[in-house]
């Protein structure tokens, strides 16, 4: 770990008090050490081996690395080859060196005349290009036995393209080229079980049909050479889990064993192609959850579960990524408190999630940044639209600080447990709202460096890294781009504690925060 340098003797009101600042290059002293790293953090990260890379989107700088405290960012897919190569330059040249990947989600449909219908009953023009998929691969089944059947139809978008590793029955399932797009018809049980013999020759049965609507070049290879070439590693998305349609946030434990196969052949391939890959750091589980007390009896995290013990088998020590929204109000029933929220982040760990990542949801406005003797004070005008014209105290049941505190404290007990995980900061980088958003769709508009500096202060003390959602959009909208203000401030330091000592008899000390920013590195 990279930051925190602790500096002691500092004067504070005729106390004196060790304040803990972010900077690069250092480790903290054995006074009040943060959260332990765990065996993970020591795992080497791609290195750029020239200074410079040129293809046809032009010369990209591969030195002259200005590091700030945030070193992770969510990046969402792109059509355009050349936006990924710039968006990782600037995550580079800001001292980044993890990218999370937004995914896309397995959908169960309906069918009608073998024409894959929308969740509004239209037929979906993704698939009109594989109009007969469905019909031919009843027609195969029932050839193979005249008591086969598809039950359950399941659609999965995606911009990958999958080599042969992600096929169980090779006779049955086949990579189908139509139009732009290439399919991948795949046959599976329900129950989630792949039968290694592929006989459906034998007892009739009732199969599911996941029809992979693919591109002809895969985006995945494309960002793990860039992540090799940009010293960067990177987290792809987990496919997402239907959702309950009685409690949309909750996933359907009803499709778990078709997501269960889904993510096994998913695995199966990358491991082939890609298991020595030094910029493959993980996977992102994209499935978002509030992190809470209510997750100990979460049915979600069965789906988690058997997800991630898949992970384990196929790329063993390449960890699931998690990041679960923090909700403090007060004023709402959901709202949790520092202490349910620890409830919450053991219930996670222990369904085998290695990088445990909680939004800061300072950005939605649904914690504050405060200190203790702030509790009074109104809050951030920003805030205002969530949570009225009221008090810190009032609004929230803790501050960011006293969630990570304690989150930290489950967290080092349970690596004592055995357990590897990690705690990171995913620090939004974004308000609640804005006269001009940062997206198409959508109210969340631009921040600036100070907020974010002063999240980190809150965050940082007890974390392994800094994360945040997200460099597409946040960090590269309005003028100037937050991006911007970040690398023309990027030496200030960040002081993220201050520990209480005694002078002499008085035995006196004062709290010292400094919300600055600062040239540092998480790990």
């Amino acid at each position: 770990m990279r930051w925190l340098t602790v500096l002691l003797g500092a004067a504070i009101l005729a106390a004196i008090a060790a304040v803990v600042v972010v900077l690069p290059d250092n480790r903290p002293t054995a006074v009040d050490t943060p959260s332990t790293p765990s065996a993970s953090q020591a795992k080497s990260l791609p290195q750029p081996t020239t200074k410079e890379y040129t293809d046809d989107c032009g010369t990209f700088e591969l030195q002259g690395v200005k590091k700030y405290a945030i070193t992770g960012y969510w990046i969402t897919p792109s059509s355009n080859p050349c936006t990924w190569r710039h968006q990782l330059e600037e995550i580079h040249q800001a001292g980044g060196d993890t990218v999370i990947r937004i995914g896309y989600g397995l959908q169960y449909r309906t069918v009608t005349d073998g024409r894959i219908l929308t969740k509004d009953g239209e037929v979906d023009p993704r698939y009109t290009d594989c109009e007969d998929c469905w019909n031919q691969a009843e027609q195969d089944l029932k050839a193979a036995n005249p008591g086969n059947r598809i039950g359950r139809t399941y659609v999965y978008r995606t911009d990958e393209h999958f080599g042969p590793g992600l096929f169980r029955c090779p006779g049955m399932e086949r990579t189908i080229e139509a139009g732009k797009r290439v399919y991948y018809r795949l046959i599976t049980a329900p129950d989630g079980s792949d039968d290694s013999t592929c006989d459906f020759s034998g007892k009739a049965g009732t199969y599911d049909l996941i029809l992979i609507a693919a591109a002809a070049e895969d985006s995945l290879e494309k960002l793990l050479e860039l992540g090799d070439t940009f010293g960067v590693q990177v987290f792809p998305s987990l496919p997402v889990a239907p959702r309950d349609p009685k409690a949309s946030t909750r996933a359907n434990p009803e499709h778990l064993g078709t997501l269960t196969t889904l993510t096994r052949r998913l695995m199966q391939d990358y491991g082939a192609r890609f298991k020595d890959r030094a910029s493959l750091g993980g996977f992102y589980q994209p499935f978002e959850l509030q992190m809470g007390a209510t997750l100990v009896n979460n049915p979600t995290l069965q789906v988690y579960a058997e997800q991630h013990d898949i992970v384990e088998q196929e790329l063993p020590g390449k960890p699931i990524l998690v990041s679960p929204y923090l909700d403090a109000r007060k004023r709402v029933p959901f709202g949790q408190t520092p202490k349910q929220v620890a409830e919450g982040f053991r219930a996670l760990a222990k369904s085998g999630v290695g990088i445990i990542a909680p939004q800061d949801s300072r950005g939605t406005g649904k914690v504050g940044l405060f200190w203790p003797d702030q509790r009074d004070d109104e809050v951030d005008k920003r805030l205002q639209p969530l949570v009225g014209v009221t008090t810190y105290g009032t609004a929230y049941h803790g501050s960011t600080r006293d969630y990570y505190r304690e989150m930290s404290v489950v967290r080092d007990q349970l690596v004592d447990e055995g357990y590897e995980v990690e705690l990171w900061a995913n620090v939004e980088s974004f308000e609640p709202s804005a006269t001009q958003p940062c997206q198409p769709q959508g109210s969340r508009g631009k921040t600036d460096k100070a907020r974010l500096d002063a999240a980190i202060a809150m965050t940082g003390r007890y974390v392994q890294k800094v994360v945040s959602y997200m460099w597409s959009d946040f960090f590269t909208c309005g003028e100037p781009a937050l991006k911007d203000e970040v690398a023309g401030d990027v030496d200030r330091p960040i002081a993220v504690d201050a520990i209480r000592t005694s002078s002499g008899p008085a035995r006196t000390a004062s709290r010292f925060a400094v919300t600055t920013s600062t040239a540092a590195r998480s790990r």
